[in-house]
């Protein structure tokens, strides 16, 4: 893991997992329901707009391109958060408060659709699609910036070629990988959990995503900051005999 991490990867790790699952539940919220839509997986919206060029296909190109402007506002708003956080000398602490923010928003979410003042047709569903497009993207840049390159929360791909090609090499540790082989199942228990649970309520999946997300920003506000170098050596000068 990154040394620009906030808290100890004992922390970390348990905060990435849980946000990548509540990616899972929330693009399988938003694939199904909101009209062959990702708001994390951007590659998928990539493709879909390729895959809408074939006759018949019965494809929406709006629904993609909304997610795709939007996780990519998010993404610049995420690398100003992160900006500010060191210019402001904000401390460790605004990774966590940025997944705070994403949890509240997922819950007012979760309360307008639960409550039916929010629907998943016509232009409500664009209204979602950005929303939690922005989320994503804003998650997304902040866990870039952190430096976690083993659980990106949103991108499997990477992990999963990552993990491939270490085990084939034998150049991948053996927490790295166990982090990577973690992020690829993580976000595909996710993904079967919402889709699954759509079945029963649609609000439900995006109040699951808002809960985790709370976990996910509590371990990043009160977790332990991690050792310094300096830290490090001493411990292990002080282990030696």
């Amino acid at each position: 893991m990154s040394d620009r991490l906030p808290v100890t990867g004992r922390w970390a790790v348990p905060g990435l997992l849980l946000l990548t699952f509540a990616t899972g539940l929330v693009d399988a919220f938003c694939y199904l329901q909101l009209g062959r839509a990702f708001v994390g997986n951007m590659t998928g919206n990539v493709l879909l707009l390729g895959f809408s060029v074939a006759p018949g296909s019965g494809l929406s190109v709006a629904g993609p391109l909304v997610a795709i402007a939007a996780f990519v506002t998010g993404s610049l708003l995420g690398g100003r958060i992160g900006r500010a956080g060191a210019d402001t000398g904000a401390g460790r602490r605004w990774p966590g408060a940025t997944f705070a923010g994403e949890a509240v928003v997922f819950t007012a979410l979760a309360a307008l659709l639960g409550s039916g003042l929010l629907g998943t047709r016509g232009v409500p569903r664009y209204v979602l699609i950005a929303v939690l497009a922005v989320c994503l993207g804003t998650q997304t840049a902040v866990v870039r910036i952190m430096g976690a390159r083993d659980l990106t929360t949103t991108v499997i791909t990477q992990a999963l070629a990552g993990f491939a090609a270490g085990s084939a090499v034998g150049q991948g540790t053996g927490a790295s990988q166990l982090r990577k082989a973690a992020s690829v199942l993580t976000m595909l228990a996710g993904a079967i959990a919402g889709a699954l649970l759509l079945r029963v309520t649609t609000a439900g999946v995006v109040g699951l995503a808002a809960a985790l997300t709370t976990v996910a920003a509590g371990c990043f506000l009160l977790g332990p900051p991690p050792r310094t170098r300096n830290e490090k050596e001493a411990t292990g000068a002080a282990a030696r005999p």
